[in-house]
């Protein structure tokens, strides 16, 4: 029996908020969806959710957008680890990482949410912050922006072009932490390029 791993990209719902720089885990998500064929259906769970596999007879994934504000992000994350019968550490969460240059992934296991919100969320929902996350960059803003304003944002043009590359660096993360583990993740994706 193949193992299943739940995949959570974190966001904001909506077409407003789909192109900002807080929605880029839902853009990996969406992404990972396509490369393994697997569309997303409405779930009971308050998410929009994509099942398939890595491989034929590999792990399997049950990709989750929540539908929910990402500070709210939690309460789907647990029902969708109770509904397949998950535990905390084959869970991967997708989120922006303002301490990250843009362009740059790093992987990370168990920890506190360093200030971001729908990582608060899910520790205080889940009860544990024993899961493991893959950090998109998305750098600090520029000048005196506010951090609130630059998170929801639009990338600009050059960020845009390279974007498509992030993301696929970023399922290709998740890809390996499910088939290799976290620790042979953490040492092919968080080492200098």
């Amino acid at each position: 029996m193949s193992t299943t791993w739940l995949v959570v990209g974190l966001g904001n719902p909506g077409p407003d908020y789909a192109g900002h720089r807080h929605n880029v885990g839902q853009m990996a998500v969406s992404q990972l969806a396509s490369d393994i064929g697997a569309t997303f259906k409405s779930h009971k769970a308050n998410a929009l959710v994509a099942e398939g596999w890595v491989r034929p007879g590999g792990p399997k994934l049950v990709i989750a957008k929540p539908n929910t504000f990402m500070n709210l992000s939690g309460g789907p994350v647990a029902n969708l680890l109770k509904f397949y019968g998950v535990e905390p550490a084959n869970l991967i969460v997708l989120h922006d990482e303002l301490d990250i240059d843009f362009d740059v992934i790093r992987l990370k296991s168990n920890g506190g949410h360093g200030g971001h919100n729908g990582l608060r969320d899910i520790i205080a929902a889940i009860g544990t912050n024993e899961f493991n996350r893959v950090r998109i960059g998305i750098g600090r803003p520029p000048g005196r922006q506010d951090a609130a304003d630059f998170v929801l944002s639009n990338f600009n043009s050059s960020e845009r072009e390279i974007l498509p590359h992030v993301l696929a660096h970023a399922t290709d993360a998740v890809e390996t932490i499910a088939e290799e583990g976290i620790l042979a993740a953490q040492q092919r994706f968080n080492s200098p390029a």
